[in-house]
């Protein structure tokens, strides 16, 4: 994602190697016939085209960008009372651990959604269950892309808090013991306003920010 490039992977390595020899053969026999039917060339295109956009120093100044970005949503997430594993970022992401608000990942991400905002669920230490873990993440790249800023990113982090704040009201409305299927349903059926509202507002100042690829 931060490469900026299509879906794949690409696989390093020493050639001629004294201890292991030469890993490319073995490596690309591995890929092609072993994993893949064919070369996907539309995506080894892309890939180089990415490789070669990551040389300039637009990118490096998009790098440093993200990483300021999120630095800045960690804090503002913070402040608004959200944990984070590990005290903060030094990267792209922030992992937010929920639990201590009484709510789980896979809750706050169902509310994000509906408000069209878009995280993943995510593992923190101590979690029992990938399912309904207890905490999100969030990147800062796609955004980045947009042209957002620090303080663009806070306004980010305040979104994505009053998104948790409605995911822990409408899970003690549901009740206590409810399973995430059955929470989904009664937020589903309870038309909550609050969502409505958040979703309003969150569309309403993202399409402030140019989609690079996608007409307005």
């Amino acid at each position: 994602k931060s490469l900026r490039g299509p879906r794949g992977g690409m696989i390093f390595y020493r050639t001629n190697d004294e201890k292991h020899g030469d890993l490319g053969k073995a490596i690309n026999m591995a890929v092609f016939p072993g994993l893949q039917g064919g070369p996907h060339n539309h995506t080894i295109g892309g890939l180089a085209v990415a490789l070669k956009a990551a040389q300039t120093p637009e990118f490096v100044a998009y790098q440093k960008q993200v990483v300021a970005n999120c630095a800045a949503m960690a804090a503002k997430l913070q402040e608004e009372g959200i944990e984070l594993v590990s005290g903060g970022t030094d990267n792209h992401l922030v992992l937010a651990d929920l639990r201590p608000l009484g709510v789980d990942g896979a809750r706050a991400e169902f509310i994000l959604d509906l408000a069209s905002i878009t995280l993943n669920k995510n593992s923190v230490p101590g979690d029992k269950s990938a399912i309904v873990p207890g905490g999100i993440r969030i990147g800062t790249p796609a955004l980045t892309t947009r042209g957002m800023d620090e303080a663009d990113f806070e306004k980010v982090a305040e979104f994505i808090a009053r998104g948790v704040r409605i995911a822990v009201d409408a899970k003690a409305k549901a009740g206590e013991g409810v399973k995430l299927k059955a929470f989904k349903q009664f937020v589903l059926d309870a038309g909550m306003p609050e969502i409505a509202q958040l979703k309003e507002e969150v569309e309403a100042w993202a399409v402030t920010f140019p989609m690079p690829g996608v007409s307005a």
